[in-house]
């Protein structure tokens, strides 16, 4: 049994957000940077560099990349041989998605009820919180701010089997019309598929905080994540929705097993900063 601080989880969380909201992963960089290559219109090249140049400015003056740094959402493995000690995980948490944010000098962009109390919280907490037990005797974190511009053109439907692939293809495009100019594109989408109407919200999310450089496991799933982007990119949305051949630089697709009678589909769409930052304890 190995014994891990929550005062060290809180410590990482709040540096995570930073990072984050500032910095560009280096898959993101690299993707932009082949998109800026392959983009056909003019005008598309020239804001795929002007992201290249916004991010640049970012990292090197750790500014946030876009004003709107997000509801934090955190993905977080616990070893089953890790004793927790000195407080308990979500308030850890949280209180480094507040000490993050504060001291971060992040937007606070998360509201106390949704409908009758929609007062600031005035430090971002608290998070969307997704725990899963694995083995071992580390915790891995995973910060993942979602701003609501692509949070909100999400779409999530309960298709019948006999909808098939084409049924969930139609889904993803009515998803990324939808979205249009609104969810600042060069897009990552997120593709869940399978489980439950939850679970498929899930895998969706994870999905579209999934490195542009990796690809589904499943030859079948991952041609599928090909064909979408080329779906997605004959829409003509283009960069930031000014017209163009790049709305999406990736696709990424989860599954999970699913009921006899159901096709869960579900589409979660990351801006063109796609922000998220991994760490290990």
């Amino acid at each position: 049994m190995r014994e891990i601080s929550c005062k060290d989880i809180t410590e990482v969380v709040a540096k995570l957000c930073i990072e984050a909201c500032c910095r560009v992963t280096d898959d993101m960089q690299r993707a932009f940077e082949k998109a800026k290559e392959t983009e056909k219109s003019e005008l598309g090249r020239d804001v795929l560099g002007k992201i290249l140049e916004n991010a640049k400015i970012a990292k090197q003056e750790m500014m946030p990349i876009c004003q709107d740094t997000g509801m934090t959402v955190v993905f977080v493995e616990v070893g089953q041989e890790v004793h927790l000690v000195d407080g308990y995980l979500e308030d850890a948490i949280n209180e480094g998605i507040a000490k993050g944010y504060v001291g971060g000098y992040l937007r606070k962009s998360v509201v106390k009820d949704p409908v009758y109390n929609r007062e600031n919280t005035k430090n971002n907490a608290p998070a969307v919180i997704h725990t899963r037990i694995v083995p071992g005797d580390k915790i891995k974190i995973k910060v993942a701010p979602k701003g609501f511009g692509s949070e909100n053109k999400g779409i999530l439907k309960m298709l019948v089997p006999a909808d098939g692939l084409e049924g969930v293809k139609q889904v993803f495009l009515e998803a990324v019309k939808k979205a249009g100019p609104n969810a600042c594109p060069p897009l990552v989408v997120g593709v869940g598929i399978g489980g439950t109407m939850e679970k498929c919200a899930i895998l969706a999310k994870q999905a579209a905080v999934r490195s542009a450089d990796s690809e589904n496991p499943d030859p079948q799933y991952a041609q599928l994540e090909r064909e979408l982007v080329e779906l997605a990119n004959q829409t003509g949305v283009g960069p930031q929705g000014l017209g163009g051949t790049t709305t999406a630089v990736k696709v990424n697709i989860e599954v999970y097993p699913t009921h006899i009678a159901g096709l869960p589909v579900c589409i979660n769409i990351n801006c063109h900063a796609a922000r998220h930052a991994d760490a290990q304890l």
